[in-house]
């Protein structure tokens, strides 16, 4: 089974990245490739300006990415309640060459923060429209305050409880 994950966010620190990772490598006999977004890095969406370049092959390489997988990982930063503007805008591109950007594949859909909620509000908006992009959602995780939940020098879950969740879950799909 070969598993793509990415975190929604272009920070080089990536903690969505980090926990995309980890749970990839939960996957029994699968092998994971994970997407850095800034490979992805487009110019801001407009219509304007779709008219002026076409459509980009960046957003066309995601989609061809996200088409080769058997199952997608994808963990979400939450900016100010909502998604990062480099995964929207990488959403807008693409969904602008295929509207079902997810392609129909399996997804464990996540999200985690710094704070308590752990992105609950960007995973929430997430599950509710993903499925109109083409995503088959299998499972939802949220890990709260990851930095005292995530071990950064074994690069794995450290709270017990919320790493049994996780595996329980991965276990189930």
């Amino acid at each position: 089974m070969k598993i793509i994950a990415f975190g929604g966010s272009n920070s080089k620190n990536s903690i969505n990245k980090k926990l995309a990772t980890y749970a990839s490598s939960l996957f029994k006999e699968a092998s994971a490739e994970v997407l850095d977004l800034n490979d992805f890095a487009l110019p801001l969406f407009s219509v304007d300006l779709e008219k002026e370049i076409g459509q980009p092959q960046l957003a066309k390489d995601f989609l061809d990415k996200i088409a080769s997988a058997d199952f997608l990982v994808v963990s979400l930063a939450e900016n100010n309640g909502n998604y990062s503007a480099a995964f929207k805008n990488l959403l807008d591109w693409a969904s602008r060459q295929a509207k079902e950007v997810f392609h129909q594949k399996p997804m464990l859909l996540m999200a985690t923060s710094p704070g308590g909620r752990g992105g609950a509000t960007v995973l929430e908006i997430a599950k509710n429209a993903f499925p109109r992009f083409g995503a088959d959602i299998k499972g939802t995780f949220s890990l709260p305050s990851f930095n005292d939940n995530f071990d950064f020098e074994n690069m794995k879950i450290s709270n017990p409880e919320f790493d049994t969740q996780l595996k329980n879950i991965i276990s189930s799909l």
